[in-house]
């Protein structure tokens, strides 16, 4: 970052001097290959054109102007006109005291400035315990809430209960059945019932909570048998909602709301929704249903908000839902959603537009399936049948911390294999282990200077004097890497991606495993190289920490 704002400012300044205009298509990114420098530009080329000159002449213009700087080791120019830096050691070193006074806030950038901002996910419907697929959207939408806290934004976090409709009902004839089923009674489970083991341990409960259904269980009366099944559901309910939030707890996903769709019904926010969208002539009634008019704002075709049998589409709700939550105040939503809701997103995008806001305002952060192995050999999932491996087990096999680093190691809209017996190892085949073991390490090594009768070094020791030490190839490798942590984390904020962060700690875990390998640390010989590299490995342990934090993983101090 440190570097980035300075050849940002510096070319600025050249460009303004100039008397030309910044260009939109300027980059200035580090190179792939990293024998051209640090940082490289292209913006002599994209302002040939302004300034009526060959891209090259203006490349050396820049480049004798930028070799001036003190902070400029050397500067070339490649190709048809890249300019490239390379700064020097001492630039580099100033990055410890840096970091060393910032502390925790090391990385933060404030790239949100105090937007409000929503973020909704899980909501899963309480109709079973959480599995591993809830698992890596509870660790995203976790992650993302952490992230963008970090970089100056006001969040709330929000669990959607969808505890109306449909699949409650099932839920509550599932209980039902197998309730009737302990009694002996000869009833068969519907086929698009849930049919968990967990359902029978649901029966078993209301039985005893309500020893009353016995009897209901042999009525044929409309009515007793509507209050049983509501009493099945709500019972149900309830049960399994209060294991999600355990489930959750256990994993470090917290919510700060738990918002019930069946309020938005019993409210009648709905039905007041659907009346606006029908006064400003964005709905309209046809053939005994209900329809948005969605295709006023780009859909496909128009949408239907309540059937002609009265019964209200799921589309319906989450209209009411997301009004609600900009009539909260929020400038920003960001829903996380199964990948297989993707052709979900433009009808909710127009629906948001239609309420008076940007589409812009909605953001929809997709979460691909999970693949769950055992030994390289995958494990069946299906909720209502029964078959899945629940989140809790996960976590009970490889903690916490192992699972969350694995969900959010990759894109979140790319499938993940997640191999159970990998994810356990204690090696460093093991991301997680990996980046964990580089914090332990430089813990174990301060621990060992403590037993030396060394005092760890401070912010306060990091004299450009004792810095100088850190001249070697791999100290500068550490040093880049350091300075571009605040990047990944606005990166990971501005793209709603932790995957920035999980891949950055990777690079630098890396980084730091080479380095000890490369160069002894307590037995570097002179006492000014050893307290230089004691500050260098306690910034990469700070950062470390810090990246981890934003993740939802500890950093242990010993492994």
């Amino acid at each position: 970052m440190r570097a980035l704002t300075l050849f940002t400012q510096l070319l600025s300044d050249h460009v303004r001097q100039a008397g030309l205009q910044w260009p939109d298509k300027a980059s200035l990114e580090p190179p792939k290959d990293k024998k051209f420098g640090d940082l490289a530009s292209n913006l002599a080329m994209v302002l040939a054109g302004q300034a009526k000159a060959k891209p090259r002449d203006i490349a050396q213009r820049m480049a004798d102007d930028l070799a001036t700087h003190p902070e400029i080791d050397s500067v070339e120019i490649a190709g048809p006109g890249f300019v490239n830096v390379t700064f020097s050691p001492a630039f580099w070193q100033q990055s410890v005291p840096e970091i060393l006074r910032a502390g925790d806030e090391y990385g933060h950038v404030d790239v949100g400035e105090g937007k409000k901002v929503q973020v909704e996910y899980v909501s899963a419907n309480p109709t079973g315990p959480l599995h591993i697929g809830h698992g890596r959207g509870a660790a995203l939408g976790d992650s993302i809430a952490r992230i963008l806290r970090f970089t100056g934004h006001d969040v709330e976090t929000e669990y959607y209960l969808n505890d109306a409709g449909r699949q409650m009902n099932l839920l509550g004839m599932s209980v039902w059945v197998r309730l009737k089923q302990s009694l002996g009674m000869d009833v068969v489970l519907p086929e698009d019932c849930y049919k968990g083991d967990y359902i029978e341990d649901i029966a078993a409960d209301v039985l005893k909570d309500h020893p009353e259904l016995a009897d209901a269980a042999k009525s044929d009366d409309a009515d007793v048998i509507a209050s049983a099944l509501d009493i099945c559901r709500v019972a149900a309910m309830t049960e399994i909602l209060n294991g999600i939030k355990k489930d959750l707890a256990d994993f470090g996903v917290e919510h700060q709301v738990w918002f019930s769709e069946l309020s938005l019904v019993e409210t009648g926010v709905v039905e007041k929704t659907l009346a606006a969208l029908k006064e400003q002539g964005r709905a309209y009634e046809e053939d005994g249903a209900f329809w948005f008019k969605s295709t006023l704002f780009g859909d496909d075709k128009d949408r239907v908000l309540r059937k002609s049998d009265g019964s209200l589409t799921y589309f319906a709700s989450d209209i009411a839902y997301h009004a609600n939550k900009y009539a909260r105040g929020f400038d920003l939503v960001v829903d996380v959603w199964g990948a297989d809701h993707h052709g979900y997103i433009p009808r909710m995008k127009a629906a948001v537009e239609a309420l008076g806001k940007s589409r812009d305002a909605l953001e929809v952060v997709l979460v691909q399936l999970v693949n769950l192995l055992r030994g390289g050999e995958q494990i069946a999932m299906s909720t209502r049948a029964g078959e899945f491996e629940t989140l809790a087990d996960v976590v009970h096999e490889v903690g916490s911390d192992a699972a969350r680093f694995i969900f959010l190691s990759r894109k979140s809209d790319s499938k993940l294999d997640f191999d159970l017996e990998l994810v356990k190892a204690k090696t460093m085949d093991n991301p997680v282990f990996y980046v964990q073991y580089a914090h332990a390490r430089i813990h174990s090594l301060m621990r060992k200077a403590v037993e030396e009768g060394r005092t760890i070094p401070d912010a306060s020791d990091a004299t450009p004097e004792t810095l100088a030490a850190l001249n070697t190839p791999e100290d500068i490798a550490l040093l880049r890497l350091l300075d571009q942590f605040p990047d990944a984390v606005s990166a990971a904020a501005r793209t709603l991606s932790p995957h920035h962060v999980s891949g950055y700690l990777l690079e630098l875990a890396g980084s730091l495993h080479r380095y000890y390998t490369a160069h002894p640390v307590l037995a570097a010989g002179d006492e000014r190289t050893v307290v230089a590299r004691l500050l260098l490995l306690a910034t990469v342990a700070q950062v470390v920490r810090t990246g981890l934090g934003l993740l939802g993983v500890s950093a242990p101090d010993r492994m």
